[in-house]
């Protein structure tokens, strides 16, 4: 071959790399030697009481080989990184996700303009002060400030349901004035309409919604339905529903329910509860009648009160009582009370 011509022994072209020889001491103590992992970098995210005590002790058996000695622990103490369930305070407030109703005539305040921003100022700073308390807060604004659909059907060839559709626009103009307010005080809140409008607002989307109020933040519903033919107090019903609120507040000019027409009977009678049954049978100016059958099909709670009246928000929305509770109660107490009086008659 032309490398055995060339005096190179056939051996060395068949010979393995040999492994290296074993360096020697002085070398060895040379080199940096590579540390052994900390036993504590090795425990999980969140470790139990009891880990943390073996490393503790695994750390301190070993700490003249691992060269850390009596160095602390990396990571906090297990017991502050989680609440104990009996030191957390309970909540102050008697529902933990409603649904407030504002008519657009209650934004008119005194009528002198189509929105009054000292109305829609007191909305937002009392909405504040139980949003701050973790209750979540959803709104259903009115428009009949601006325009109402049923008054102005058949006015130079208007049909109701092109009225209707104004009336949705105008509860939008409400809805965006009274974003901008709540904004202004630091409060995150979003637009969500019944149909699209998607320059200025959200469209409605039921989990959209309620990841919304899970994060604290405040939805505006507008656009009522966004069918004709439906007020804004079966979109609040609706939406109540949907949304999985616990009650409808419902705030209005009046202080709240009446036996009788107020304005027309002064000796009329505010009614503190009232059921469904009442509402529908006495025919009682309250909501429309598919708005009181949907709270009554669903066993939704409605509180009318009074907006111009200052605190009634707050106090409302944490469950304090105000105005009127229309709900299943009132033939419940009556019952209630009349087995008490024969338990006392009977005691007697």
């Amino acid at each position: 071959m032309a490398a055995a011509g060339a005096g190179v022994a056939p051996s060395s072209l068949l010979r393995l790399p040999s492994s290296p020889a074993p360096s020697s001491p002085a070398s060895s103590s040379a080199r940096p030697q590579r540390r052994a992992p900390h036993p504590l970098l090795s425990l999980a995210a969140t470790p139990s009481r009891a880990s943390f005590a073996a490393a503790a002790a695994a750390a301190s058996d070993n700490g003249s080989s691992s060269g850390y000695g009596n160095q602390t622990p990396l990571m906090p103490p297990f017991s502050g990184l989680m609440l104990d369930e009996g030191s957390r305070s309970k909540k102050p407030y008697k529902w933990q996700r409603v649904l407030l109703k504002v008519s657009g005539e209650a934004l008119a305040g005194d009528h002198t303009e189509n929105i009054d921003p000292k109305v829609t100022m007191a909305i937002a700073r009392e909405v504040a002060s139980v949003t701050k308390l973790g209750v979540e807060v959803a709104i259903v604004v009115g428009g009949g400030n601006i325009f109402r659909g049923a008054s102005w059907a058949g006015c130079s060839g208007l049909d109701r349901s092109s009225a209707d559709y104004i009336g949705m626009m105008a509860t939008v103009m409400n809805a965006i004035f009274l974003q901008a307010t709540m904004e202004s005080i630091g409060i995150p809140t979003r637009v969500q309409t019944a149909f699209r409008i998607s320059e200025v607002a959200e469209p409605y989307i039921r989990r959209r919604a309620i990841r919304h109020l899970e994060k604290g933040r405040v939805v505006i519903f507008a656009a009522g339905t966004g069918n004709p033919f439906f007020t804004t107090d079966t979109a609040a019903a609706l939406r109540c529903a949907e949304i999985n609120a616990e009650v409808v507040l419902k705030a209005t000019n009046v202080d709240g329910v009446y036996d009788a027409d107020p304005k027309r009977e002064p000796n009329a009678r505010i009614l503190e509860t009232v059921s469904y049954n009442e509402v529908i049978s006495r025919d009682l100016s309250v909501m429309d009648m598919t708005a009181v059958t949907l709270c009554q099909e669903n066993n939704i709670p409605v509180v009318v009160f009074n907006l111009q009246n200052t605190g009634n928000i707050a106090k409302a929305i944490v469950g304090e009582k105000v105005g009127t509770f229309i709900g299943c109660t009132r033939n419940q107490d009556k019952s209630v009370e009349g087995a008490l009086d024969q338990e006392k008659s009977l005691v007697k």
